[in-house]
């Protein structure tokens, strides 16, 4: 049976605090991104029961993921956190940019952190072309992969830590997508996801895929738990979401891509518990 799948996004990263930051490269977490840590630490309910953490290889996902998800850490048999290069965050700007592989190796395995950087090879954060550019092809290829991955792994429940604009290409749930700057995702805000039962063969654009689709759904604990009434909506609407989601965040100035980004000028400002202010 595939596993269920708790995602999160990250604490509040120094990017956040205004977009004159967006230049910094691979940037942590403020202080305030350490208490929403702490916070959730406390409220997340199923910590005995989690059997694998993964997260973005940036170092606010790592992190987070360290800081919220220690009990899982520090179990009798605990996990180590394994970076998923494959669910880092969508655009090219310095702050969606991770750092080479042994930079991260002296950073965290050096310092004796339980984090497994088995998966990141040289070039992972090269948005420029490859894998991981900033396009909205690319994302959706990226994004089923780990999707993929992680409904064949043999664990019962993970928790992925990840990114604002990726959770929407991940999940597929393009409901609220502006609602904050870019996402429809509180910081360290967690939902909760099955796989579905149905396998679906095109993406949210309509074009056939070379085998399942690997989609996942939210829980209706999860829906009730952040107030939504109803369940998630229909896959044939997600269609319609999307292109209004992307669309939202192209009137919003946050395209892919630096260049778009500049060529739309986007405004100055700070961001307030992810809203643009």
């Amino acid at each position: 049976m595939p596993p269920v799948i708790h995602l999160v996004r990250h604490a509040q990263g120094v990017h956040n605090l205004t977009t004159a930051n967006h230049i910094i490269h691979d940037p942590s977490l403020t202080d305030l991104g350490h208490e929403q840590c702490r916070t959730l630490r406390h409220a997340f309910p199923y910590h005995d029961r989690i059997e694998l953490v993964t997260a973005s290889p940036l170092r606010r996902t790592l992190y987070t993921a360290l800081h919220s998800f220690e009990p899982a850490f520090e179990k009798v048999d605990g996990v180590k956190l394994v970076a998923l290069p494959d669910v880092q965050e969508t655009s090219d700007v310095a702050c969606d940019t991770g750092s080479d592989p042994e930079v991260l190796e002296r950073e965290f395995v050096e310092k004796g952190l339980p984090v497994d950087l088995g998966l990141l090879r040289d070039g992972w954060n090269n948005k420029f072309e490859g894998r991981y550019k900033p396009t909205n092809q690319a994302i959706k290829d990226r994004a089923r992969d780990a999707r993929r991955w992680l409904k064949a792994r043999p664990e019962k429940e993970i928790v992925v830590v990840t990114h604002g604009g990726f959770l929407h290409y991940l999940t597929e749930d393009w409901e609220d997508s502006s609602q904050y700057q870019g996402t429809g995702w509180a910081n360290t805000e967690y939902r909760t996801y099955a796989f579905s039962e149905e396998e679906h063969q095109d993406d949210l654009e309509g074009y056939l895929l070379d085998g399942d689709n690997a989609s996942l759904v939210e829980t209706a604990d999860s829906r009730n738990r952040r107030g939504k009434d109803g369940p998630t909506p229909h896959r044939e609407r997600q269609k319609t979401l999307y292109k209004l989601g992307t669309q939202g965040w192209d009137d919003q100035g946050l395209q892919l891509s630096t260049a778009e980004r500049e060529a739309a000028k986007v405004p100055g400002g700070k961001e307030v518990d992810g809203v643009r202010v």
